[in-house]
C-alpha cells in the first residue's frame, strides 16, 4: 500500500543505543544487597561501563552521523553515573559524532539512587531535569532548534531537512521518596500541544521526522498492553496515530530490552514504524546501524554480547544470567497464583524461553519448544491457560523483521 502523502528523507546514517543503564562499581558490586539488585532484575550491571566504551569504539568505526540514545542512561539516576555516562559519550562527539539522548524512566528524580555495602543500601545524589539537560547539554540539549519550555522534549536538525524530535514521556515528577520510580509514561495536554506545533511546522517546512522516545508507540506483541502497560506511551494508540498522520514514518524507542519492529497501520491516517531497540546491558547487546539512502531505511543489527570478551564464558554466563532473572520472577508470580513448586518451576523455564527469544528479535514459530501441559496439576493447567497468551503473543513475531531489513518509507 502506498501512502498517500510522499515524505522526503534526506540521506543519512546513524546509530542507535538504548537503555544503558550505566553503573559505576564503585557504588559496590559484592554483598548482599547489591546480589538483591542482580537477582531482581535482568542487567548486567557490572559490565555496563565495558559494554558502553565498546559500543562507542565499534560506532566509531562505521562512518555514522549521529547516534539516537533513548533514555535510561543509568541503573537509577546517580549523579555518578550520569557523570560516567556522559563522559563515555564525549569520545564520539569529539570524534564529530553527534549524540541526541532523552530520558528514561530511571534517569531523573529516582528514589532508588544507591549504593551498597554489605547488607546496606546508601542513599547517593540523583539528579533533577535542569541537571539532565546540563550534563547532557552536548547531547542534543545544546543545540536545539525547539525546546518544550515544560519538559526535557526538544527538536534538532542533525543534517539538513531532518528533524530528530525527541519526547520525554517519563513521570519523574510524580516520584516520591522511599518508592519506587514510575515506570509508565505519558504526554502531558501541553506536551501534545507542543508536539503537535512542531510537527506542524515540520510540515510546513518540508522536514522528514524521527521521533524518540523511551516509551513504545506500538504493541510489540500482541498481549503486550495486556501484561505490560507501563512500556507503552499512555494511549499508545492515539498517539501513534497522531504522530503518523503527520507523515512521521520512524519512532526509535526502547525500555522493554527487545529487539524488534513493528508496524503502526493507521490506514488513512498513515504508518509509523517503531523500532525498539535492545538493551546494551541485556543479551544479545544490540547496536543498530541505520542507513538511509532514496527513501528507503536499512537497518542491520550488531550483537556485541559475543564480541566484548571473546574467548571466553562472558557470553554463555551472561545469557544464563538474563534467563535465571526471568526465571525467577516467573517463578515467583506463578507461586503467587498458588500454582505447585514444581509445576511454576516448567511453566518459569518456559516463559523465559519465550522472553530470551523476544529480546534477540525475529522470533520464529518453528523454534517454539513443546510444553507438555497434561502432566500439570488441575490448577496449574487453568493459570497456564489463562497466561498463556503471554507466550503465544511473543512467539508470533509481529511484522517485519526485528534486526536486518530495509523498509521502504513511502509504502508497506
Amino acid at each position: 500500500m502506498k501512502s498517500k502523502h510522499i515524505v522526503t528523507y534526506p540521506n543519512t546514517k546513524f546509530a542507535v543505543i538504548s537503555d544503558l543503564h550505566y553503573y559505576d562499581n564503585s557504588l559496590g558490586t559484592t554483598g548482599v544487597a547489591f546480589e538483591n539488585v542482580l537477582k531482581s532484575d535482568r542487567k548486567l550491571l557490572k559490565d555496563s561501563a565495558d559494554l558502553l566504551n565498546f559500543a562507542v569504539d565499534n560506532i566509531l568505526k562505521y562512518n555514522v552521523k549521529f547516534v539516537l540514545v533513548p533514555g535510561d542512561l543509568t541503573k537509577d539516576g546517580e549523579l555518578l553515573c550520569h557523570q560516567k555516562a556522559a563522559k563515555a559519550l564525549s569520545k564520539l562527539t569529539n570524534h564529530g559524532v553527534k549524540v541526541y539522548v532523552i530520558p528514561g524512566n530511571h534517569d531523573i528524580n529516582n528514589p532508588l539512587s544507591y549504593k551498597y555495602e554489605g547488607n546496606v543500601e546508601i542513599r547517593v545524589p540523583n539528579i533533577t531535569p535542569n541537571e539532565f539537560s546540563d550534563i547532557y547539554k552536548d547531547c542534543g540539549y545544546n543545540s536545539t532548534i525547539y525546546r518544550d519550555p515544560n519538559t526535557l522534549s526538544y527538536v534538532v536538525e542533525p543534517v539538513d531537512n531532518l528533524w530528530v524530535v525527541a519526547l520525554d514521556t517519563c513521570r519523574y515528577k510524580e516520584n516520591k521518596p522511599r518508592h519506587k520510580e514510575i515506570v509508565s509514561g505519558k504526554l502531558s495536554q501541553d506536551e501534545e500541544k507542543w508536539l503537535c506545533d512542531i510537527l506542524k511546522k515540520a510540515k510546513l517546512n518540508k522536514k522528514a521526522v524521527i521521533v524518540l522516545e523511551h516509551h513504545g508507540l506500538v504493541e510489540h506483541w500482541t498481549g503486550q498492553n495486556k501484561l505490560d502497560p507501563a512500556f507503552l506511551i499512555q494511549n499508545y494508540k492515539h498517539v501513534g496515530k497522531f504522530v503518523a498522520s503527520y507523515d512521521v514514518r520512524l519512532a526509535f524507542t526502547g525500555h522493554y530490552h527487545a529487539q524488534d519492529i513493528t508496524l503502526g497501520n493507521f490506514d488513512n491516517d498513515g504508518f509509523i514504524y517503531d523500532i525498539e531497540t535492545g538493551s546494551l546491558v541485556t543479551p544479545p547487546c544490540p547496536v543498530r546501524y541505520c542507513s538511509i539512502n532514496e527513501n528507503k531505511i536499512t537497518i542491520k543489527s550488531d550483537f556485541l554480547i559475543d564480541k566484548l570478551h571473546p574467548n571466553t564464558s562472558f557470553a554463555k554466563n551472561a545469557r544464563q544470567f538474563v534467563f535465571d532473572s526471568i526465571r525467577r520472577y516467573a517463578y515467583k508470580t506463578l507461586r503467587e497464583y498458588l500454582v505447585s513448586a514444581a509445576d511454576a518451576d516448567k511453566i518459569a523455564k518456559y516463559i523465559a524461553v519465550s522472553f530470551v527469544e523476544h529480546y534477540n528479535g525475529d522470533e520464529k514459530i518453528k523454534d517454539r519448544p513443546f510444553f507438555d501441559r497434561s502432566k500439570l496439576r488441575c490448577w496449574s493447567k487453568i493459570v497456564f491457560s489463562r497466561e498463556k497468551y503471554i507466550i503465544d503473543g511473543l512467539w508470533r513475531d509481529l511484522p517485519p523483521k526485528d534486526n536486518d531489513i530495509t523498509l521502504d518509507l513511502n509504502k508497506i
